[in-house]
């Protein structure tokens, strides 16, 4: 059977700056800001803030891994996507003209051609964002 600690001061004291700490232990282990003399011997003799910090900086890779890695799609995968929209304009088009809805026909138009435009820009970005990582030759 567990029987509880007894409070003494000095575990008091302890989780007291636990408690200090815990919303200064991210800066800490990011790097942002040097932790002080007592906040440093107090992490290296508390197992619970030595978690939190251990915590912290594997979220912080984590964080840095996503902002460093490039995505690339799959070849061919923007094409499939502009030919998709494509062929949905074009039926949406032959709907709205057998009905009579010429409004729609231009519609369906002007919506393929922004979505061809917007995949066109990200393609771009995409380049410029990778000749700004890759290193100067």
């Amino acid at each position: 059977m567990h029987t509880p600690s007894k409070r003494t001061p000095a575990n008091e004291a302890a989780s007291d700056m636990c408690l200090t700490l815990s919303d200064q232990l991210a800066t800490y282990a990011e790097g942002v800001e040097a932790a002080p003399a007592d906040a440093r011997a107090h992490v290296d003799s508390c197992l619970r803030c030595q978690a939190e910090m251990v915590q912290y900086r594997r979220l912080l890779r984590g964080l840095h891994t996503l902002r460093t890695e490039v995505l690339e799609p799959a070849p061919g995968t923007l094409t499939g996507i502009l030919a998709h929209i494509e062929r949905a304009g074009e039926r949406r088009a032959v709907r709205s003209l057998l009905q009579g809805r010429r409004g729609a026909y231009l519609g369906g138009i002007a919506v393929a051609t922004a979505a061809a435009g917007a995949a066109g820009a990200l393609v771009l970005a995409g380049r410029a964002r990778r000749r700004a990582l890759s290193p100067a030759s």
